[in-house]
């Protein structure tokens, strides 16, 4: 239960930083009180202010740093703390590292009771800055002002471009500069936004389900494509017109220029007509395969699923295949295969890939993606699960040699780790964006098998995000 806190007990001071919790924040403690502290890092000495207090815990925000962690540094962005990314840019990136390890290795032995003594060093981001390939925006009525903003004393234009200001499901901060999209993704969505003001283009009033703007999707890829997608509410066709002709004019570089008009009263547009504008309908990802001669070619649409860093998906399924010790002769289940990645970045070098996703379009691009790259020994199939994988599907595609699995944030259906209990492959090769669903996963699997190696990946940098690769044998 929510206490009030005393306005004589708000305030704590020389607060040792010990240790950085899952999400994200500082932890402090007092004689009887855990203490979560926002923008604190290990090895800071900090006073704070307690926000939110229960019973043996509290959140609080820092006064002042009476002490500086050697780990601190600071922060690039100029949203840094009033943005909901990046928020450990002001942690060196060395010292993330060793962090993300260890919230890692904390999941899997407190939860899992796993052994963590084949643990191999976490592998770290080629680029920690520029390294997404995806990024969506939120046109809003209601700006977010901070603190800055309203000392100011002056009048602001209240529409803005940019992202939710956490815990705040209608209020849109204004982004200036983002560091996560390379070029052209900021002069996108600055010129845009000058433009729509000049010309009076209403943005979405999240409240009263009107404006005319709603959203912006920038995808970019290695091979130098670029898609923008354009959402609308409730606009003219003028306004259409007047946005679309824009971009199209202005960055010819564009090669898929795309909008939707989504009235509906969430944002997700996988039910949604996508219109093309002007170029394609898709943009291609390639990607080459260790030690071969080949690339892999990727077909994204605008509802498609594909890792948000290029780069590192590369190592991430290098090391998921690396685990996987193919032969030649395997016959493989590739679980939440999603658009077919990782199964045709295997496929090569097995007998044959089973896919199992629960998405329909998912299914329908990674079946497409095999098509473009001449791959014939994949088979993919749509629906949950725990519905598809039983004991009829296995008698009719054959017992897999291997089973890779890389399920959502909520790890594996209770059913579904029932079933691969049954199936006794040798092998599960485990991939996991979140550790603690995946420890809860691997300490039910260990009724049968044993964890042979541990490998996290750094997929997104001054994030408390980690994935993490997992090998399971069959005990003998």
């Amino acid at each position: 239960m929510k206490k009030k806190i005393p306005q004589d007990k708000k305030l704590l001071e020389n607060i040792e930083v010990i240790d950085i919790a899952e999400e994200g924040k500082g932890v402090g403690k007092t004689d009887d009180l855990v203490i979560f502290i926002e923008k604190a890092i290990p090895g800071d000495v900090v006073d704070v202010e307690l926000i939110r207090k229960k019973k043996n815990f509290a959140e609080a925000k820092i006064t002042k740093v009476k002490q500086a962690s050697k780990h601190r540094l600071d922060a690039f962005c100029a949203h840094f703390g009033v943005c909901g990314g990046c928020k450990w840019q002001h942690m060196d990136y060395r010292a993330q590292l060793v962090y993300k390890q260890k919230s890692v290795d904390n999941a899997l032995s407190r939860i899992g009771k796993i052994d963590t003594s084949s643990m191999e060093e976490i592998l770290p981001s080629a680029h920690t800055v520029y390294y997404r390939n995806k990024l969506e925006y939120t046109f809003s009525n209601k700006r977010w002002l901070t603190t800055e903003d309203i000392a100011s004393g002056k009048e602001h234009e209240m529409s803005a471009l940019g992202f939710h200001v956490p815990l705040r499901f209608d209020k849109i901060l204004g982004i200036e500069h983002c560091y996560l999209q390379k070029d052209p993704s900021n002069a996108i969505r600055n010129e845009l936004k000058q433009l729509t003001i000049e010309k009076g283009i209403s943005y979405y009033d999240l409240r009263n389900h009107e404006g005319a703007l709603r959203n912006l999707m920038i995808r970019t890829s290695t091979t130098g494509d670029l898609m923008v997608v354009v959402v609308f509410a409730y606009p003219t066709q003028e306004q259409i017109v007047q946005v679309m002709e824009f971009l199209k004019e202005r960055f010819p570089e564009i090669s898929s220029l795309q909008y939707i008009i989504n009235q509906k009263k969430n944002d997700t547009i996988f039910d949604q007509e996508i219109i093309t504008y002007a170029g394609k309908d898709h943009i291609f990802e390639e990607m080459s395969l260790p030690n071969r001669s080949v690339r892999l070619r990727f077909k994204i649409g605008a509802k498609s699923f594909y890792q948000t860093n290029s780069e590192q998906a590369y190592e991430l399924y290098r090391i998921t295949k690396e685990f996987a010790n193919l032969k030649g002769h395997e016959l493989v289940y590739d679980l939440y295969t999603g658009a077919g990645t990782i199964a045709n970045f295997v496929a090569l070098d097995v007998k044959q890939v089973i896919g199992i996703e629960y998405v329909p379009s998912a299914i329908e691009d990674a079946k497409l993606n095999s098509s473009i790259n001449g791959i014939e020994n994949t088979l993919f199939f749509a629906g949950d699960m725990k519905d598809v994988l039983t004991r009829e599907f296995t008698a009719t595609h054959g017992k897999p040699d291997l089973i890779i699995t890389d399920p959502p944030r909520a790890g594996m259906h209770p059913d579904v780790i029932a079933r691969l209990l049954e199936l006794e492959a040798p092998r599960i090769v485990y991939v996991s964006c979140n550790a603690a669903t995946q420890a809860r996963d691997l300490a039910l699997l260990n009724e049968k098998y044993l964890v042979k190696r541990i490998k996290p990946v750094d997929m997104f940098p001054h994030t408390q995000h980690v994935e993490n690769v997992v090998l399971l044998e069959l005990k003998k």
